[in-house]
């Protein structure tokens, strides 16, 4: 199983931070990488996150872990780039989807899913009065993390069953099963939730 963004208990600096601050430090990154348009701003980014592994307690084997599955994403969009725009904006658009994957991957390897919700609920508490129920956009956030984990789990199982039966790397091959799982889990999941009276 991918152990992408799986919390992991600790009492370092970073596992002591308030959740909330945590989701503060990823939205503030997010709305700065809009800003990061050189190499070097990239490779000092990586350099900081790497940091925050190292200071979680986190070695470089779950720092790659974390990085693993964007592989082919990350050579795909980096192609486009070198031939569309070239290799310095192929490096800062895949530099900073990684920075941003690596960080969001830090924050949940360090902070439990229950208390991500619970700031997030917190902070969106004044909305109720727009109409808005936090409660119901904290169960978004715990199910979107929750699918992450589970579609991981998937991939990885479609991947052994093919070197099993000597099947050659296929992207068909892989990609439909795949797919297949995981809208038979959506629909799984919708069912659930209906029967617990959350289909509105």
């Amino acid at each position: 199983m991918s152990s992408l963004g799986l919390y992991r208990p600790g009492t370092s600096l970073a596992h002591r931070l308030p959740a909330g601050l945590k989701l503060l430090v990823l939205l503030a990154a997010g709305v700065g990488s809009v800003f990061v348009d050189r190499p070097w701003q990239v490779a000092a980014a990586l350099v900081v996150v790497g940091l925050g592994y190292v200071v979680a307690g986190l070695s470089l084997g779950v720092l790659l872990r974390q990085a693993r599955p964007l592989a082919w994403v990350l050579l795909l969009v980096g192609a486009f780039h070198v031939v569309v725009n070239g290799w310095e904006r192929a490096v800062v658009v895949t530099g900073v989807i990684l920075v941003l994957v690596l960080l969001a991957g830090l924050v949940t390897l360090t902070s439990r899913t229950s208390d991500l919700v619970d700031a997030l609920v917190r902070v969106l508490g004044p909305l109720r009065r727009f109409g808005v129920d936090p409660a119901r956009i904290g169960l978004l956030l715990a199910l979107g993390i929750r699918s992450v984990f589970v579609v991981a789990q998937f991939a990885q199982e479609v991947r052994d069953a093919q070197r099993a039966r000597g099947l050659t790397a296929s992207p068909r091959a892989y990609a439909v099963p795949l797919i297949i799982r995981s809208l038979r889990h959506a629909d799984e999941l919708g069912e659930a939730l209906v029967a617990r009276g959350a289909d509105d």
